[in-house]
């Protein structure tokens, strides 16, 4: 079942700026038993964007004239060289997506995103982390850092991009992380495959002090807009609603008819201009995932083709890594999109899901993903309002919501099967997908098999 997560904000011209409250009731609100359920039914009345995790957004950036003293700073300091991830982890934290975070996670943090998904602030209220986002380091790495308080943290060309301020050193048990974010330990797992396995046994938390904003040059830096450039833009296109939509591969009809629907769904609520945020997964993927770059050409078809309104849209790229935790990682996919000012946050069935390594199921739940976010400390502002499974319509020759009542006139076309007529340069029903971005899948599946042949490599 495909679920629309909301942060029941209605706006009201009538209404002054402070927050009301009042029960809709109109919208069926789905709420399992829960210590804050009732304030769950409840309705916010707010016309501004919603307020990031800890009240406000951490970046962390060195200002433009510190910059030259920084990198004088960071030279005689132990230096730590990243890997790929670990940038993008850097750029996750440097632009607030993690907010209130202020580094890598030392001990204390690390331990409550692995046993309660979530942080104490200061103030004694809670906000949603449910994936560790750590640094790990070797044995000889820790000892050359030895006493010093900070390290410099260098790219792939050993420039220094950031400096790590008042250190802490602990032991990585990589076992219970891996089972504690997967709920498994079976070989396999990509992600753990990627970046755990061969990692330190030791972790270094800090503040992080960011030299320079992490750059790709891949033709994509500018749809990388940050939490602070997205919330400008929304404003900018006074936006009283944000919807985003988290996604790893290309746009069908299906996934189009429910944006469209949540926009349909926020006009009737009484917003005058729902903007959705079309937030595909930018950071690490696995390796038979469709590459960001093709993805984007995909995504810029399904506006050109005018499938998505591109007044009322906003493609934007999210830099996190992808784990495919399951019920684990959609807290982090919910609880960024706050952090860049989407109070509605779409998700379907089995979100960040993945057949289990080992044996021919899926790793988690289908319908978990919905429910964990409904009771996720941290994210108590947040509403399920359920949507029903989209089909292709033999009847209608589109996609539709599935009808039980008439079963045999629906087709689902799974992922796989999405795939393989691509592969095979097999067109799908007239009404799966737009012909512009269909095509773009075919030309990438070409590439490959092109790239296979031997005859030419087409770069991702």
């Amino acid at each position: 079942m495909a679920s629309l997560f909301l942060q029941t904000s209605t706006p009201s011209s009538s209404l002054p700026k402070a927050q009301k409250s009042l029960f809709i009731p109109s919208l069926n609100l789905t709420v399992p038993s829960h210590p804050t359920s009732k304030t769950r039914l409840k309705a916010r009345i707010s016309c501004g964007l919603i307020d990031p995790d800890g009240g406000k957004l951490v970046e962390l950036f060195v200002k433009e004239s510190q910059k030259d003293a920084k990198k004088r700073e960071a030279l005689p300091l132990p230096s730590i060289r990243l890997s790929n991830i670990d940038l993008q982890w850097v750029h996750v934290l440097s632009e607030g997506w993690a907010s209130p975070l202020k580094g890598f996670m030392r001990e204390p943090e690390f331990l409550q995103t692995l046993h309660f998904n979530s942080l104490r602030l200061g103030d004694g209220s809670v906000v949603n982390m449910s994936v560790p986002i750590v640094l790990a380091i070797d044995d000889s790495q820790k000892e050359r850092i030895g006493r010093e308080s900070s390290v410099a943290l260098l790219d792939d060309q050993n420039n220094p991009i950031a400096i790590l301020k008042d250190i802490e050193i602990y032991k990585h048990n990589k076992e219970e992380r891996i089972a504690r974010t997967w709920g498994t330990t079976a070989p396999g797992l990509p992600y753990v495959e990627e970046a755990i396995t061969n990692a330190g046994n030791w972790l270094i938390g800090g503040d992080l002090e960011v030299i320079e904003p992490v750059k790709y040059h891949d033709g994509l830096d500018r749809f990388r807009l940050s939490p602070s450039e997205l919330r400008d833009e929304f404003t900018k296109r006074n936006a009283d609603a944000v919807f985003a939509f988290q996604l790893r591969n290309p746009v069908h009809n299906g996934h189009a008819l429910l944006m469209i629907d949540t926009r349909r769904r926020l006009l009737e609520m009484g917003y005058k201009n729902p903007i959705l945020l079309l937030h595909p997964l930018g950071g690490y993927t696995k390796a038979d995932d469709v590459p960001l770059s093709w993805r984007m050409k995909q995504h810029e078809k399904v506006l050109e083709d005018g499938v998505l309104d591109p007044e009322t849209t906003v493609v934007s790229i999210f830099p996190s890594p992808m784990h495919y935790a399951g019920p684990t990682e959609v807290q982090w996919h919910a609880k960024a999109r706050i952090n860049a000012g989407a109070n509605f946050y779409i998700v379907g069935r089995d979100p960040a899901g993945m057949g289990h390594p080992l044996e021919k199921r899926d790793l988690y739940d289908a319908d978990h993903g919905k429910k964990v976010l409904s009771m996720a400390p941290g994210l108590e502002r947040l509403n399920i309002l359920p949507f029903k499974v989209a089909a292709y319509d033999k009847t209608q020759r589109k996609m539709a919501f599935f009808d039980p009542s008439r079963p045999q006139d629906f087709l689902f076309i799974s992922g796989t099967k999405m795939r393989t007529l691509a592969k095979n340069r097999e067109n799908p029903p007239d009404g799966f997908m737009c012909p512009g971005g269909w095509q773009v899948l075919v030309d990438y599946y070409d590439s490959l098999a092109l790239s296979e042949n031997g005859k030419v490599r087409v770069p991702a």
